[in-house]
This record gives structure tokens, sequence and C-alpha cells, in this order.
């Protein structure tokens, strides 16, 4: 067994981004900033850049997910790029197989695929997509095992591009049952902690006693999704991130649009059980001065002994964004053993 080198040793940092399509904006202005932001990380010393499936969505670009890794991925150099992640419900594993095994020729060591179990769209998008919801609790397992099966070079057919191809797997989850399936298959675990962190704790406890190591990884290595919004002020931060609960609620509350512009004192409009849904995000959220993101960020990697952050932003301003990423990166000396 061995520990892959694209995994640090002392507290990492990632992106996740979901290609925001703000108000007024378009699919092609969120594609563009998605690589300028990756191009920006890539500068600042971010680990990876990853990109998320969603559908029917209109204030998200990434649907066609394999496609807007190729373009985040020719706009940089050395920082990782992939899925965070791809819906395998979704797909057949062959396919899934053959577009990141021709990312992986395309840019070498660079590719990862994090793969999830929520078909993350309704049933009429489901449907539209031609993929059935499977009901068997294992049809998720077996096609996570085939396609690694692929890219090992030992699927019942060839993936071609795709055996042999160097395309490290990563279980994405927001609850006990990603847990267990990475921890079984001894595969590096994400945790969806920056909107759905209530199972984050036992999740981390089911997965780090029950890892088996394996080829790809030989102990627990723990991804944890992290809200960032840094700003010069505590109030600016908050104001930006009222973009990110805008949208948020109306997600909820059965009604996605595009990412709006921020409001001063948003939570203080809303419903009780609204602002209660906003609130449980805080847990896995930094907001605020750079003081105030550093100590949020320590006391969260102090509780989870989180291997990596991966960090999302969800600003209608994307030179804000950018800012809090850079206010970000001065805390990549955090050492999750600390």
């Amino acid at each position: 067994m061995y520990a892959p080198p694209y995994m640090p040793t002392m507290t990492a940092f990632s992106i996740l981004d979901l290609a925001p399509i703000t108000e007024g904006g378009t699919a092609t202005e969120a594609l563009n900033n998605s690589r300028d932001l990756a191009g920006l990380a890539e500068k600042l010393g971010y680990t990876r850049f990853w990109l998320a499936e969603h559908h029917g969505m209109p204030g998200i670009a990434s649907a066609a997910t394999s496609v807007a890794i190729a373009h985040v991925a020719e706009g940089t150099k050395t920082i990782r790029v992939g899925a965070g992640g791809i819906m395998l419900p979704n797909h057949s594993p062959l396919v899934i197989a053959e577009q990141f095994g021709t990312l992986a020729a395309l840019y070498p060591g660079r590719i990862d695929l994090g793969l999830g179990r929520a078909p993350g769209s309704d049933m009429v998008t489901n449907r539209a997509l031609r993929r059935d919801l499977q009901t068997d609790v294992n049809q998720f397992p077996r096609d996570v095992m085939e396609l690694i099966s692929y890219f090992r070079g030992q699927g019942p057919v060839p993936a071609v591009p795709g055996d042999g191809a160097d395309v490290p797997v990563f279980i994405l989850g927001s609850s006990t049952f990603g847990a267990q399936l990475a921890a079984h298959l001894g595969l590096p675990y994400a945790f969806a902690s920056h909107f759905a962190p209530g199972d984050l704790y036992p999740a981390l406890e089911i997965y780090r006693e029950r890892f088996q190591p394996s080829e790809q990884l030989d102990k627990p290595y723990v991804l944890l999704g992290f809200n960032m919004f840094a700003a010069d002020t505590d109030e600016e931060a908050e104001f930006l991130m009222s973009s990110r609960d805008q949208s948020f609620v109306a997600l909820r509350s059965g009604r996605p649009g595009k990412l709006p512009p921020p409001v001063k004192n948003y939570r203080a409009t809303l419903e009780p059980g609204a602002r209660a849904m906003l609130e449980t995000m805080l847990s896995a959220t930094a907001c605020g001065s750079p003081d105030m993101v550093r100590r949020q960020t320590e006391e969260f990697i102090a509780k989870t002994q989180a291997d990596e952050l991966i960090l999302t932003s969800m600003m209608f301003d994307h030179q804000a964004r950018r800012k809090s990423m850079e206010i970000a990166a001065r805390l990549m000396t955090v050492d999750a053993a600390a």
C-alpha cells in the first residue's frame, strides 16, 4: 500500500465551484469565471479545483461536468481538476470511465473523480436524463466498483481511453452511507458539510473506524466541504454571503434561480424556519474578516481533524470571490494534528 502524492500531510485547501450563473449573467461568463478562479487557485497553492454536476438548475453552469473540467484544465497547468462530483446514478459507469479516461489522457496526472449517489436533480429532470432512479441500495456500490474496474483494465469491455487511467476515485456523501462505502473500498471520503452538516461526525467516526486499506489509499483521508466568505470586514463578508443564503432558500422552496445580488440584513427578513435552516450550515462556515475566518477555520479543523478542506464561496461578485480565496490561502499552514 502507498500514500499517493496528491494527499498532503498537512490540512490541504482546495476549491469546489458550482460555476454560478448570476442574475444578469450568462453561462459563458460563469464558466470563464470558473477557469479564472482555477488559475488563481493554482497560483495561490490550492491542491485541487472541483466542479459539481447539477441538472435543471438555472444558476449552475457545470451540468456537463466533464466538459467544464476540460475547460478549466486547459486554462491551468499544475492544479488537480476534477468532479465533486459526478452523480453516478445518472450515467453508465463505462461512459464515465471513457470521459475521465479522456481527461486523464489530455491532462495526465491532474484529474480527480468524485462520485455521488444522489441524482442531483428532481424526478422530472431524472427522467429527461433517460436514467431510472435505482431503488436497489446496492446499485451505487456496484456501479462504483464497475467504474473502478475499467480504470484497472478489468471491465467487462475495454474503456478506451480509460483502461489503466490514472484517475483517483473519491466517494462523496452527506450521510453515513457514503462513509461506509468509502471505508469498505478504501477510498478517500468527501463529506458535503458545506450544505448538510447534520451527519458529519457520525460519518467521520464510521469512516475512520471501518477503513480498509486499498491499492489507492493506505489510511483514511477526509475532505470536508466548507463555506468561505472572507472580506476586509465582518459586515462586508456577511453582506456577500447573503447571495448564497438567498439562493439556498429559493432552492429549498422549490424555486431555484440564478445567483442573486447581495442584500443587507437578509436573514432578518426570513421566517424562523428558513433562518434556522441557514444557521445549520454555520457549523461548516467561515464568514468575516481575515482574523475571524482564521479562527473559525482553525476551530473546524480542530473539531474534525480534516485532512483537506474544499472551500466553496457562492458570491455574486467574481472579484469578491477571488479576494475571499486569496484571504483563505493565507490559512494553508494549518496542521490537522494541531
